[in-house]
């Protein structure tokens, strides 16, 4: 079998970006197939042992009888879509502090 370029995109095309605590419920819904190509893919790149744990498990389970459950395409807010920097404009940032130079009246400790 040959060794894949990439992961199914529905991991986002890599599998670095996903925590290890979430890549069980992440590929619960993937079938043999789904779970070898990433299994391959994660020899291949990264050959991370807890990975490669995990992976090998849930395809002994799939061997077993496990039927795929869940979703195929799971969420990866790890990866963001959207453009870098802030969403906070000038007409969306709040007025400006200047604090007064012999401290602030309402502070007790900071008496004028």
């Amino acid at each position: 079998m040959a060794v894949p370029l990439s992961p199914p995109a529905a991991f986002g095309g890599t599998l670095s970006h996903i925590p290890n605590g979430t890549l069980t419920s992440r590929i619960s819904g993937l079938d043999q197939e789904g779970i070898q190509l990433l299994l391959d893919y994660e020899r291949a790149h990264g050959n991370r042992l807890p990975v490669i744990q995990i992976l090998e498990s849930r395809l002994n389970a799939l061997k077993g009888g496990t039927e795929p459950s869940g979703t195929t395409a799971p969420t990866t807010p790890e990866v963001s879509q959207s453009s870098t920097g802030s969403p906070v404009s000038p007409a969306t940032s709040g007025p400006p502090v200047n604090p007064p130079s012999q401290g602030d009246p309402t502070n007790p400790a900071q008496p004028r």
